[in-house]
């Protein structure tokens, strides 16, 4: 016996799938999308499907963009000579909220963790050591603060010793097993400037 409707429940069921999303947190946000006007469901809808239609990766460091290359790597106003290693497109944004990093980025796509079988064949290692050449000046690696950042730090950095550019990594300003999106935008500049060599 169905207790509400079925385009409710289904409703639901889409929520209840999305991460951190619970089944309570799901039926909530239903029951709130079906008392808002029609027309802010549409553009709710509507800003769905722009993001798998418009959404993509950049072809130089592959962060999310509309345009290729992205803003950041076509921006003229970008330090060109420095490339901050992130895991995630989710870490430029929080770094970029900070307003503290002007340079370049590299969006590996993850971390490594063997137990989830992802290696470096799975990240964006080797696009990443293609766009080392003689004007890169530093590349800085702001890995989260876990086992599988602490895991791609190491390897990413015993792999750039050798090209002769400089290895730094975001100082420790952010809590062990913490992730960068949720870092404050002060505890994030202060880790771009306490960064150390490595």
């Amino acid at each position: 016996m169905r207790y509400t409707s079925e385009s409710v429940e289904q409703l639901v069921e889409e929520f209840a799938q999305l991460p951190g999303i619970g089944k309570k947190t799901a039926q909530r946000l239903a029951l709130f999308i079906l008392k808002l006007p029609r027309e802010k469901v549409v553009t709710f809808a509507q800003a769905l499907i722009n993001i798998k239609d418009k959404v993509r990766y950049c072809s130089i460091c592959s962060n999310i963009t509309e345009s290729d290359p992205c803003y950041i790597c076509s921006s003229p106003k970008r330090t060109r000579g420095i490339i901050c290693v992130v895991e995630e497109p989710r870490d430029v944004m929080a770094i970029e909220k900070t307003n503290e990093f002007h340079g370049l980025y590299h969006v590996l796509g993850g971390a490594l963790s063997p137990l989830d079988n992802i290696g470096p064949e799975d990240l964006k290692v080797k696009e990443l050591l293609a766009r080392i050449t003689d004007d890169i000046e530093e590349i800085i690696l702001a890995m989260n603060p876990n086992v599988e950042g602490e895991a791609t730090t190491i390897y990413l950095s015993r792999l750039l010793k050798p090209l002769s550019v400089k290895v730094t990594r975001i100082a420790r300003g952010l809590p062990i097993g913490g992730d960068l999106e949720f870092a404050d935008e002060a505890t994030l500049s202060r880790a771009l400037e306490g960064r150390i060599a490595l």
